[in-house]
């Protein structure tokens, strides 16, 4: 190979060590997240998703995928996107009455500045007005979509398998949704998912609701540890081969100099 063919191609290869190298940074944000969330009630794990990058000059419009030139010869990876995995965590006795852990299928229903967010993360709280909240104060939804609240605040209650509060002969179901599909949630922060479009009510026989239990984190500590080993391994090699690529580049450069 010529001396041009080589200064050609050696920064492009460090290029894209160096889109690999932020790729593996971004996946390890994405695993720090979830270990920082293996103790958050309810909190579903996020992966981050690596696809194919087209090369530069087709990234920025000069060139068409195709030709088959050293233009089109590929741009490495990136992470295309983070993916909620909504699996079920474990679900744990606590023996609070308004700890609540769906079982199954269904998110629970609140209500924040006005919109409507979901969430499985049950342990909510009652105000001293009777209303059913969560720990951020944002209030839950009863089927219907009015805030649940009991009539009698400080009296017994109890929750029913089927997500209904029962109080001194009244009840109240609790709304407990499933979205059209998972793709259509959207995290907005504190434990909470924006839904994209209208979900939809489960049916009397698919609510199953343990009263005085709650879902923990979807997160395994092992798992997640492995990955970061994993991910800062694959990140410290790309940072070598940027090292070594560099040092190669530097070489090539001195030798042409001394032939000038």
């Amino acid at each position: 190979m010529s001396e041009v063919g080589c200064e050609a191609v050696m920064p492009y290869g460090l290029y894209i060590s160096a889109e690999g190298a932020h790729a593996q940074a971004q996946r390890l944000e994405v695993i720090a997240n979830n270990m920082a969330n293996v103790d958050t009630v309810g909190f579903k794990r996020e992966l981050a998703l690596f696809q194919a990058r087209y090369a530069e000059q087709i990234e920025q419009g000069g060139q068409s995928p195709g030709t088959g030139s050293l233009d089109d010869v590929g741009g490495g990876i990136m992470v295309g996107q983070t993916k909620t995995d909504f699996s079920s965590g474990p679900i744990r006795r606590t023996g609070i009455p308004t700890d609540m852990a769906i079982e199954g299928q269904g998110f629970f229903m609140v209500s924040k500045d006005g919109e409507t967010y979901l969430t499985r993360a049950g342990n909510f709280r009652l105000t001293s007005r009777g209303e059913l909240v969560t720990q951020q104060g944002y209030p839950v939804l009863g089927h219907g979509g009015a805030a649940v609240t009991l009539e009698r605040p400080g009296e017994p209650f109890e929750v029913t398998p089927s997500g209904e509060i029962q109080q001194a002969g009244t009840r109240m179901a609790l709304a407990i949704v499933e979205p059209a599909s998972p793709g259509d949630l959207e995290r907005a922060g504190e434990n909470l998912f924006r839904p994209g479009a209208e979900p939809t009510p489960l049916r009397p026989q698919q609510r199953r609701v343990a009263s005085g239990h709650l879902e923990l984190s979807a997160v395994r500590p092992t798992t997640e540890m492995i990955e970061l080993i994993e991910t800062s391994r694959v990140l410290e090699a790309n940072t070598n081969m940027m090292q070594a690529q560099d040092q190669m580049l530097s070489g090539l450069i001195e030798r042409v100099m001394r032939t000038d």
